[in-house]
């Protein structure tokens, strides 16, 4: 079969590999269509090797049809999508069946792809970190990202009242189209002045940096702030006195580095709380692109500009 590999010049060859090898409770995967993960370029760049014992070319998650199995989870032609640890650019996956959901009846191998790692990472942190209920409300970073995408539908799925950022201000309809009560563009807007008129009691950070600090004082009692990345930087200072007198929780949160069992318990849960929503439509993947697997290069290139949602690879 084909996958995509990284050159030493970081550049992208799709090019023959070995066959996976189908061992016990897994299935194997006929690949329609992976999502592209901002974690995909930084594996590119040599910072974010896949697990062990996962393939090393990039993929988090993807779409397709069982073609074997091993497990009486599923049968041979279910259509399901997955959530990997790597080698989801490819044209096979041999995977848990854990690992693996049926794709919600009436949505496209597209719009399946874009589902396991993205709703399961908004799913594990605002839902079974955060305890997310209704009336909160959720702060949510970058919310024009394919996550932010996700995870907005997620906190007015449970009933939250969501403030998001943006890096500009075409993307602020987009997102009060999804759901998102207030959008701030980070760059011209005030987020700590709207922070202190609507206190926050959950905040799903994919940035930190040194405004972290300030901000998190400005939570609710009892606020719970999860860090998932700390793209605008890893330092800030923090008045660790407020933090006592409010009750505060800073929570660091990945997903991609959690044991199996935990992650088959998420995806079993995500499932029982959102299908109904995506095959009703009240929830869906946004897609800003569907490309080629052979143009994985442009769909990086892509994820580092200006765009609204998710990127997906066609295999």
């Amino acid at each position: 079969m084909k996958a995509m590999l990284v050159c030493p010049d970081q550049s992208l060859e799709w090019r023959e590999v070995g066959e996976p090898v189908l061992h016990d409770g897994e299935v194997l995967i006929d690949i329609k269509c992976a999502a592209c993960n901002r974690a995909d370029i930084l594996q590119r760049a040599g910072k974010y090797p896949s697990p062990v014992g996962c393939p090393e070319w990039m993929g988090l998650e993807v779409a397709g049809v069982v073609a074997e199995t091993r497990s009486e989870k599923y049968k041979v032609g279910d259509r399901v999508c997955a959530l990997l640890g790597g080698g989801g650019y490819a044209e096979r996956v041999a995977v848990n069946a854990g690992m693996a959901l049926p794709i919600p009846a009436g949505l496209s191998f597209e719009a399946a792809a874009a589902i396991p790692e993205t709703f399961a990472t908004a799913y594990l942190n605002l839902v079974s970190e955060a305890k997310i209920k209704a009336g909160d409300t959720v702060l949510i970073m970058a919310g024009a990202s394919g996550l932010g995408t996700a995870a907005i539908q997620v906190a007015k799925h449970f009933g939250a009242r969501v403030i998001t950022t943006v890096g500009s201000d075409d993307k602020i309809e987009p997102l009060k189209k999804l759901g998102a009560d207030i959008v701030v563009n980070r760059k011209t807007g005030d987020l700590g002045a709207i922070m202190d008129a609507n206190p926050v009691d959950i905040a799903l950070d994919c940035a930190a940096g040194s405004s972290f600090g300030e901000n998190f004082l400005r939570m609710n009692h009892g606020g719970r702030w999860i860090i998932i990345s700390t793209l605008a930087g890893e330092v800030s200072e923090i008045n660790l006195r407020g933090v006592m007198k409010k009750g505060l929780r800073l929570i660091g949160s990945t997903l991609r580095s959690r044991e199996p069992e935990e992650k088959y318990c998420i995806l079993d849960s995500m499932r029982e709380s959102l299908w109904g929503g995506f095959e009703s439509g009240e929830l869906a993947p946004v897609i800003y692109k569907v490309l080629p697997i052979c143009e994985a290069e442009r769909a990086h290139d892509i994820m580092n500009g200006d765009h609204v949602g998710k990127v997906v690879l066609m295999v």
